[in-house]
């Protein structure tokens, strides 16, 4: 029976943890990030993968760096045949890099070598790609560089988000480790060096990052939105305060307006010129202290007086 170490956090990571039980192999521990507060409450909440490992009595374990300590000691100590993450979300040092007898395998969110990093889905969104996929590929010190074994690819639907393609992105990971693995173990699989000349990065998505600028064409804002949703959420500034815009529709139509300003105002729609003149249709939106409302909503409430031509929406 192959042993394993495995080391996730998100939900991305709880399935592929849970097929790995399911399909027999030895899980030996399971490493995850700290519990963390979530909610207004604050209420400490074990990850995903921790709620797995707790149903299937398996050891967790939590360091908030693993790198020196107690844990990655215990880890060695278990000396796996393999070590498998999934979005963990530290990096790992070389001593946990050497400590399987086989090889450490990461199961990554985009086709490498583009997007490495911590936020593969986002930029995908971001950069408006028509697919992305998941690569099962061999660990080393450097960042998601590790050879290739195998890939698989999931076009990018126009009405996919963050939150559709994680899902999607997580049962295809699922898959694709399982019949990976026995190829692996068995030499069948030739890995395959990546394209340094190829590489593309997805660091974590900053808070800065979230605004929708006037200098954005309406398809950049809507990719934005999808990319930040549902969490963080991206948003614009209306009258100086902050209004997170949840859904849009990017169109064809143009406008002689400046970027911001209104270009369609009916009982039921609000279209916003953007930066390459054309219209930005406003779906859901929630402003500063308010709940999500959809735009017939807003403008009954306190989008009343909005008028064509205003500038709606500042930078």
């Amino acid at each position: 029976m192959t042993s394993i170490v495995f080391m996730g956090t998100p939900q991305f990571s709880a399935p592929i943890l849970e097929s790995l039980i399911q399909t027999g192999y030895q899980v030996l521990a399971v490493v995850t990030q700290p519990d963390r507060p979530v909610g207004r409450k604050r209420v400490m909440t074990p990850s995903p993968v921790k709620k797995v490992a707790l149903a299937h009595d398996l050891p967790v374990l939590q360091p908030e760096k693993l790198s020196g300590s107690p844990e990655a000691q215990k880890i060695i100590a278990l000396a796996p045949d393999l070590i498998i993450t999934a979005a963990f979300g530290q990096f790992l040092p070389q001593k946990i890099l050497a400590a399987p007898k086989v090889a450490a395998l990461n199961v990554h969110a985009s086709l490498l070598p583009k997007y490495r990093g911590g936020a593969p889905i986002q930029y995908a969104l971001l950069n408006g790609e028509a697919k992305t996929g998941v690569t099962i590929m061999k660990m080393v010190m450097k960042m998601d560089a590790g050879a290739i074994l195998r890939q698989q690819a999931v076009p990018i639907l126009a009405d996919d988000d963050n939150g559709t393609l994680f899902a999607k992105l997580s049962q295809v990971g699922e898959k694709l480790l399982l019949e990976t693995l026995p190829d692996f173990l068995a030499g069948k699989i030739q890995p395959q060096v990546q394209d340094e000349q190829q590489v593309t990065f997805a660091p974590t998505i900053k808070p800065g990052q979230e605004q929708l600028t006037l200098t954005l064409t309406a398809r950049e804002m809507d990719c934005k939105i999808r990319a930040l949703r549902p969490q963080p959420g991206a948003y614009v500034k209306m009258a100086g305060r902050r209004t997170k815009i949840w859904r849009a529709t990017p169109s064809a139509e143009t406008t002689t307006l400046a970027a911001g300003q209104v270009a369609v105002i009916t009982k039921h729609r609000l279209g916003i010129a953007a930066g390459d003149q054309k219209i930005l249709y406003l779906e859901e939106l929630q402003p500063a202290g308010k709940a999500k409302m959809t735009t017939t909503a807003f403008l009954n409430g306190q989008g009343q007086g909005i008028k064509k031509g205003q500038q709606l929406i500042e930078n």
